[in-house]
Formats: C-alpha cells, structure tokens, sequence
C-alpha cells in the first residue's frame, strides 16, 4: 500500500489509470472496532459512478465502492517467473493456438476466427490478439454472424493475469453479457527435468492417433474433424502405455514440438492404474523426443478444478503463466460435446 511520509495511508489512483494494474486496500466492514481491511490487485477495467471494477489474475472480477477505499497505486506489471522459461502473453497463446489448429480460420482484423465442426472451444473460438480494425460492438456482431453461419455458439477466448493480457476486452465482454465458461491456465516448464524422469513403463510413440489411443481419450464420438485437429501442428506425436490384452492403452499423452517449445495435452490414464507414475513416463518419453527435435521449453493448459492434474504438472516443475477464458455470445446454446474433460 501507498504510505506519505507521515505515516497515512494514500489513494494515489484515479479513473486516468484504467487500463494499468493496481493494488488496493479497502474497508471490508466499514464501522466495525477494530477496522478490517482487504487488499485488491489487478487490472482497474473501469471506474465510474463512484465504483471501481478489479480484474483480478485469474479473470474474477472485484466491484470495490470508492467510498471505502483508503488506499491505492499503481504497480508494475506481474514480474517473470524467476525459473522456467520466460514469454510474454501473446507468444504463448499463439504457440498454443498452433498446436491445437482448427479446420477453419478467416482474419477480421488482427483476430483470427477459428471453426472445427464443434470440437473444443480452443478449435471454435476468436483469438482476439491485436485489433479487429471495427469498433467492438461491431466487430462482436461480426464475430456472432460468422459462428451462426457454421450452425455454432459463438465464443471469444481471452486471457488474464500476465503483462500483455486481455483484461478490458474481458471487462467489456462482461458488460455485453456474454458468458464465463470454462477457466483455464497456460503453465510453463522447462522441458530437460521432465525428460530426465525415470522411463519406467513401455511408452509407444506414433505420429498418428490411430483407435487404440482414441479408445482412452475422454472425448467420445471423435469426429473426422476432431482427427483434424489432434493431428494438426508443427510436428505431433502421440504416446501410449500398452494395456492388458484387447483393452485401451493404460496411459496416453499428445505433444506438439514448435521451435523451442513444447506444448502437452491429452495425458489421461486409465482410472484403474492411477498413481503408478504412468501420466510422468509418458510426458517423460514425450519429452524427450521434443528435446531431440531442439525443444527446451514446455507448456500445457489445465483447468482450474483439476486438483490431480496440477499436482502432477506442479511436481514436474511447472507453473502457472496466465489463465484465458472462453466467452459464450449471450443467447448462444452451448455445445455440449465441448463439455467434455480437459481443458477445452
């Protein structure tokens, strides 16, 4: 918090800062003996009518009365992590968006429209990086015409919580009712320590998802287009632990090598054989293949209510880089094959 040399505590924001991360200190029980307090950082998306609007790291927002503010200031953006391998916002998220291609895309603007038949919000939504080139209200009814032409909700993915990110197109989507769905966080790694890990268990790689290991990938009902999509990347290779005779693989994983990194996705094992340390051997093989084809970095995404999953990754060194989120039109059914698990 923001202190004067006398010792008082200062509000040294003002709606001039909207747009710049800030830390804050309120009342929480304006009146009460003693006083209580509660601090706030974020983006400041908005201040008007005497309210302040906080986006916090991971997308939440805070509304906070400026009658109990007693403190405030701007501060620098979220610093880098001290480990792992450094990247901005937009480098990740379009590292990401080339490991998991649509079957469709069309630019407005400096956004990129992605369509792929319904599978996975990530395959059938705006990647908003830069300007749409219209006023957003008509870049957003642009946008809406160009799902609903593909028989689809239309969906915006946005990021929070790292320089760079997306905070007021959140805010403003918010303001426009469209909808929350689904929050995830991109983590970052190096790619050696994983690699380093015991083989263990016989790890198959194959440049193809052939039935086998779609027999143990939780998206059912895998379409033409979804075999598009899993198979789209820069260089992609599937990894499964043999099961018992005539069952599914004991353990799957997919990896997309781009340049220096490396990016994991669909590790699922069978429920029965948890906890035998089959997820780390096929990241582990995984891993080691990026490394021979001059990877160094790795990142994967996980949802935010998959306890399991972050242990694992947190264990294997990750860490949390920012969290995106999809936005659903509002009057939009949403689809419900994308419900499915994983981060979508």
């Amino acid at each position: 918090m923001e202190i004067s040399a006398a010792g008082r505590l200062e509000v040294r924001i003002t709606p001039d800062d909207v747009g710049k991360r800030v830390s804050v200190r309120c009342l929480s029980d304006p009146g009460a003996s003693p006083e209580k307090f509660t601090d706030t950082v974020g983006v400041l998306t908005s201040w008007d009518d005497a309210v302040l609007m906080i986006t916090r790291r991971d997308g939440q927002s805070v509304r906070i009365a400026e009658a109990v503010l007693v403190a405030g200031k701007v501060v620098p953006a979220a610093p880098a992590r001290r480990r792992g391998p450094a990247a901005s916002c937009a480098e990740l998220t379009r590292i990401a968006a080339r490991g998991w291609r649509p079957v469709e895309s069309e630019r407005l603007g400096e956004w990129e429209l992605r369509a792929a038949g319904g599978f996975t919000r990530r395959a059938n939504s705006v990647l908003p990086l830069g300007d749409p080139g219209l006023p957003l209200d008509a870049a957003l009814a642009a946008v809406r015409r160009w799902y609903g032409e593909r028989g689809l909700p239309a969906y915006v993915q946005a990021a929070t919580g790292a320089e760079g990110a997306q905070e007021l197109l959140c805010a403003e989507l918010e303001r426009r009712g469209w909808v929350r769905e689904v929050t995830a966080e991109l983590w970052t790694g190096a790619l050696a320590p994983v690699a380093d890990r015991a083989e263990g268990a016989q790890v198959v790689l194959d440049r193809t998802a052939d039935e086998s290991w779609l027999a143990r990938y939780q998206r059912k009902g895998v379409s033409e287009m979804a075999l598009r999509v899993l198979g789209g990347g820069p260089s992609v290779w599937f990894a499964s632990v043999p099961g018992a005779e005539d069952e599914p693989p004991a353990a799957i994983g997919r990896c997309v090598v781009d340049g220096r990194w490396a990016g994991f996705a669909a590790v699922e094992v069978d429920p029965g054989r948890r906890r035998q340390g089959l997820a780390t051997q096929v990241m582990a093989a995984l891993a080691r293949r990026a490394l021979d084809e001059g990877a160094s970095a790795a990142w994967l995404q996980v949802e935010t209510d998959n306890e399991g999953a972050r242990g694992l990754y947190a264990a294997l060194g990750f860490a949390p880089h920012h969290a995106y989120h999809h936005y659903r039109a509002p009057g939009d059914t949403p689809d419900a094959a994308r419900r499915s698990p994983g981060p979508s």
